[in-house]
């Protein structure tokens, strides 16, 4: 799968790979996933070390991901011109990007762990799905379950690394689970004209953009929804105003953002902001009573 394109230039420890190291691992999900646990485990009650193991675990393994996910697409970028991507572009070898990934792969297993056998294998799992996604996975009908498991999978993380290993509310893992459906598809819906070009046929593409446009609130406010009548006490005024705010989001994405990508993916992070919001708010409710 190596190119010599991408193979000859960044080698090494230069500035230049270093540069592109960090944006290879995709900065921007893997600082926004790993904010988002390590609150939800503060929210939750870990403790000060409970919570720095949460971040360790969850950086290490979005790291991996990422720089997993440019190693395997390299060539493929290359074809399609992508000089946007460090790997492709030259500025980091494949190598580079595969030892990398393997290295901070190695460092999540035990800080997985740290949190307990239950949780570190939680953890893990979902961290498995996503490599599976990037092995693979991601130009199959399937696509769409590695970030319904690696999502879904992080309230467990959570909680089970708390006192007692508490399991998580189903309503937090199928609400966790729904934002991962709704990210896969708002994330791909910029480049499927491109995949197709490529050969990939995942769950998106196969759709095609004019139905992913409009499937993507779907699965958000689905998990809104959830996070607001989930739980057992019943919705204050905090929650009311949350789900009317989700729903305003997804009518104007739908109504502003016919032939373009961008609207409608604005409006999906809107909404999952939403959602990701009331998440934190349930705090320790998150777990099973």
């Amino acid at each position: 799968m190596t190119t010599s394109r991408p193979s000859r230039p960044g080698s090494g420890t230069s500035p230049r790979a270093v540069r592109g190291l960090l944006l290879a691992c995709h900065p921007g999900p893997t600082a926004a996933v790993t904010v988002l646990v390590t609150a939800l485990a503060v929210a939750s009650g870990r403790d000060a070390a409970g919570c720095v193991l949460v971040a360790a675990a969850v950086l290490t393994g979005q790291l991996s991901i990422g720089w997993c996910n440019d190693a395997v697409d390299a060539a493929r970028d290359v074809t399609a011109g992508r000089t946007g991507k460090p790997v492709a572009s030259g500025a980091v070898s494949v190598r580079t990007a595969w030892a990398a990934a393997i290295a901070a792969l190695a460092l999540c297993v035990p800080l997985s762990l740290a949190s307990g056998p239950a949780a570190g294998a939680v953890h893990l799992a979902g961290v498995a799905a996503a490599w599976a996604y990037d092995l693979g996975l991601k130009a199959t009908a399937l696509s769409w379950l590695p970030y319904a498991v690696g999502f879904g999978s992080l309230p467990g993380f959570v909680t089970l690394g708390l006192p007692g290993h508490p399991w998580p509310a189903w309503w937090a893992v199928t609400a966790s689970a729904l934002l991962g459906c709704g990210a896969h598809l708002a994330n791909v819906l910029p480049d499927i004209p491109a995949d197709l070009a490529g050969g990939v046929r995942g769950w998106p593409q196969r759709l095609g953009t004019a139905r992913v446009r409009v499937l993507i609130p779907v699965p958000l406010l689905a998990a809104t929804a959830l996070l607001v009548f989930g739980p057992p006490e019943p919705p204050g005024a905090g929650s009311w105003a949350a789900l009317a705010a989700a729903g305003a989001f997804t009518a104007g994405g739908l109504a502003l953002g016919r032939g373009s990508s961008r609207v409608p993916f604005a409006a999906a992070i809107a909404v999952a902001a939403v959602d990701v919001v009331l998440l934190l708010a349930r705090g320790t409710a998150i777990t099973a009573p």
